[in-house]
């Protein structure tokens, strides 16, 4: 593979007694996207959920297991609409019921929006509903509720397969960029039929000039996706390295985009060179080899892949600094901070650590924030001044203030 790459040049004392109201002061509220009103029915253990967060947000508290991370990923299906754990729509769906309705009142700088998702089982059909009109495609509702998740999952951005790599560029990039989510839709699209194409060719039934009438437009929105990549990686890999730097990790870090495409001339050109090129072994062998759906992001500790040669603790380093990365791309994109969906980031890391963190997601402006937390001990200093929830077998509920001593 070649590679683009770029080398990189007193907090609140926490409450842990679990009182509804933390302690602390909470950052301005001005630029934020913020989430007004909540509606969730029947979305996996959540039967009824109404919310009105506050500005800054709220605090959800519950074991393992009770729905809060159920909570986070249907506020976040209202961004992406589809769930944030690879979930199909029906398995999302809480058990016994004929389908989910999530519903979100949300305020983008001085726009408002009411969005509505809904998914019927049985006829395995979603609506999406926007200012009270349906909308004629889903990509039209796509972002309609910018925020970023942290999640344990993270960890795969960075340990997984290329395949989590290229999703987080995906995701990042069609939340940011309607040409590139246009490209995206039309690659897909042309993949999935030229793969078809390879293999009624490899049964006999087809010459390959059935393949070869799919390049063109493979190469076309593969160029579109492959500048864009390469242009998020250009502008966003030094504030990469120095996020790792300032979370903690001394090691040099680097993030670059790893591709097959050999570039001579247009983007475009080159990607329909390499097709041809490979047109015979991908008749043999059923798939297409060339093309930026076999990139990869990678990122380099010392030089050497991270995902191979880091300790757990520096993977999880650099997966929260490509979420921090992700929040600012949002934040430039939108002009205000996005939301912030927390889901016990800082479980398996010190205390300084999630300080540091916090205060990298802070500069500029911390976003409204839902944080997710198994104890009120848990929540970090600099975040007890957070309305508190609880949840209990799917039931949230607002937390019982502790009794004057």
């Amino acid at each position: 593979m070649t590679a683009v790459s770029v080398r990189p040049d007193a907090p609140a004392v926490a409450d842990d007694a679990g009182n509804a109201s933390g302690t602390g002061t909470p950052p301005a509220t001005h630029g934020r996207v913020r989430l007004r009103r909540l509606a969730v029915r029947d979305f996996r253990n959540l039967h009824r959920v109404e919310l009105a967060p506050p500005p800054e947000g709220f605090a959800i508290v519950g074991e393992n297991g009770h729905g809060k991370t159920n909570l986070l990923e249907a506020i976040y299906y209202v961004e992406l609409l589809r769930s944030a754990r690879g979930a199909r729509d029906q398995d999302v769906v809480r058990f016994g019921e004929a389908g989910f309705h999530v519903a979100a009142e949300v305020e983008v700088g001085a726009v408002r929006h009411a969005i509505g998702v809904g998914f019927d089982r049985q006829a395995k059909r979603k609506k999406v509903v926007v200012d009270g009109g349906e909308a004629a495609r889903l990509s039209d509702a796509l972002g309609s509720l910018p925020s970023v998740l942290f999640s344990p999952r993270d960890a795969t951005l960075v340990a997984g397969p290329p395949t989590e790599r290229r999703r987080y560029l995906d995701v990042v990039l069609s939340l940011t960029s309607r040409r590139y989510l246009a490209a995206l839709q039309g690659y897909r699209g042309a993949l999935l039929r030229r793969n078809a194409a390879l293999r009624e060719v490899a049964r006999g039934r087809q010459d390959d000039g059935r393949v070869a009438v799919w390049e063109p437009a493979l190469a076309h929105h593969g160029a579109v996706l492959w500048t864009e990549r390469t242009a998020w990686v250009e502008r966003w890999a030094p504030e990469f390295a120095a996020l790792c730097a300032a979370i903690g990790e001394r090691a040099p870090v680097r993030l670059r985009y790893a591709t097959q495409l050999a570039r001579e001339g247009a983007v475009a050109d080159a990607l329909l060179a390499a097709l041809a090129a490979k047109r015979a072994l991908d008749v043999k062998r059923g798939v297409t080899h060339a093309g930026p759906h076999r990139d990869d992001l990678e990122l380099l500790l010392d030089d050497r892949e991270l995902r191979l040669f880091g300790s757990a603790g520096q993977q999880r380093t650099a997966a929260l600094a490509l979420r921090v990365l992700e929040a600012r791309t949002l934040r430039e994109r939108v002009g205000a901070s996005p939301l912030l969906l927390l889901d016990d980031p800082f479980a398996e890391l010190d205390a300084r650590r999630a300080h540091r963190i916090l205060a990298l997601l802070a500069d500029g402006g911390l976003g409204q924030t839902v944080l997710a937390v198994p104890r009120a001990a848990d929540i970090p200093p600099e975040l007890t001044w957070l309305e508190r929830h609880t949840v209990r077998d799917g039931v949230v509920e607002p937390a019982a203030a502790e009794p004057a001593p």
